[in-house]
């Protein structure tokens, strides 16, 4: 088990330090590391656990729909998917998509949609995906262009989603399309689509270095009733970008996750691997790496945590988790790497923990906002401060 002395500090309170606690035993007794030869079996399997041993709870909003306080517990979200990354890759995946996917209607459904869904996914009997890439839409959201057109009480939608993670499995999809309320970010709607709705379907599985289940999307005049629509007309980005500073901050979490495991294998094999007339963590040089490590991990849990604990008092976080989610999955690189060249030649041998960390990571420094995305809204967060700031200093 890693280092825990984080949750010492002041960002948590005994709760989450028990919850943490629970799920590592939990985690140790039902989850295994190995990469199944039937990638979407094992995810959905993994939701049926996840639901089962009472997890999944955390991922959804609102006690009366099965969730586990009334507004998402973002310290909790964190807590969970870090322990579950240090555990299992596609187990974190399993965890996250389930909040990530049903995170609109948590933050925006109707109290019928809430009722609907959320039950379902809190307990591992629905699973859920968030559809808001496009071929040609990823980060600039605003440039979406699959359309949702309202005939009568219907919506009918066409168009494409792609890079969509548990696309081809998911029981239902939150849509994000554009309605035409008004130009750019403000005329786009969200809305949820049954899997087997006549008019979707999934137009091709798409296969990555780390796999899990992802898919490209189509909508061929596939009308749903109006009723499925999230909030209000043109809502739809405001929804998006809601749910994902929820959801941004726990993606530095599952960083952390990988980096504590790459941390603790490297630490292994420095004081264990024979080398010359010692052991490897003899050398010098090997000494000033793990300090790196160390320091790199507990720089990016500080600005993780100081994000959640953030938003959980009710404060915008969307610099603080930009931050975080930047910094994380960049560290996490780093420290994995670093185990990578500890391990040596076993580091790049097939399903041995380092290489799998190395292929799981990658994709976190480009999902829900790559690197150089953060940058920019770190960037003009602390622009439209700089007026005052300036007129301040000069005053």
């Amino acid at each position: 088990m890693s280092d825990t002395k984080y949750l010492d500090l002041p960002f948590f309170d005994d709760a989450h330090r028990a919850l943490q606690s629970s799920l590592d035993d939990w985690a140790t007794a039902h989850i295994t590391q190995d990469h199944p030869a039937d990638v979407d079996a094992a995810c959905r399997a993994l939701v049926r656990q996840l639901g089962q041993g009472g997890w999944l709870r955390y991922a959804v909003a609102g006690t009366a729909h099965g969730g586990a306080s009334d507004a998402i517990d973002t310290r909790a979200l964190c807590l969970l998917r870090e322990t579950l990354a240090r555990h299992s890759g596609l187990a974190d995946f399993a965890f996250a998509m389930q909040g990530l996917g049903s995170g609109a209607i948590s933050l925006a459904g109707s109290a019928e949609q809430k009722a609907r869904y959320l039950g379902r996914v809190a307990r591992g009997e629905a699973i859920a995906a968030f559809a808001l890439s496009e071929p040609d839409a990823g980060s600039d959201v605003a440039a979406l262009a699959c359309s949702a057109r309202v005939e009568g009480d219907a919506v009918v939608l066409d168009g494409e989603k792609t890079w969509i993670s548990n696309g081809g499995i998911a029981d239902f999809y939150v849509v994000f399309a554009r309605s035409g309320e008004a130009p750019g970010s403000r005329g786009i709607s969200a809305f949820i689509v049954d899997a087997d709705t006549p008019g979707f379907e999934i137009a091709e599985r798409i296969d990555v270095i780390a796999p899990h289940p992802l898919a490209r999307l189509k909508f061929s005049n596939c009308r749903i009733p109006l009723a499925q629509r999230i909030g209000a007309a043109g809502e739809g980005f405001k929804v998006a970008m809601r749910t994902l500073d929820v959801f941004r901050t726990s993606v530095a979490a599952a960083a952390l996750g990988f980096a504590r495991r790459a941390f603790d294998e490297g630490l292994h094999r420095a004081t264990t691997r024979k080398l010359f007339i010692g052991v490897l963590a003899d050398f010098q040089l090997t000494q000033a790496k793990l300090a790196q490590m160390a320091t790199t991990i507990d720089s990016a849990a500080l600005l993780t945590y100081r994000a959640a604990w953030l938003r959980d008092q009710g404060r915008n976080v969307t610099r603080e988790a930009a931050m975080a989610k930047m910094v994380a999955t960049e560290g996490a690189q780093q420290v994995i790497d670093a185990a990578v060249q500890l391990w040596g030649g076993l580091g790049v041998v097939s399903e041995q923990p380092v290489e799998r960390l190395y292929r799981e990571i990658r994709a976190l420094r480009i999902y829900e906002g790559a690197t150089e995305v953060q940058q920019l809204i770190i960037a003009r967060d602390l622009l439209k401060e700089a007026p005052a700031t300036s007129s301040a200093r000069h005053s």
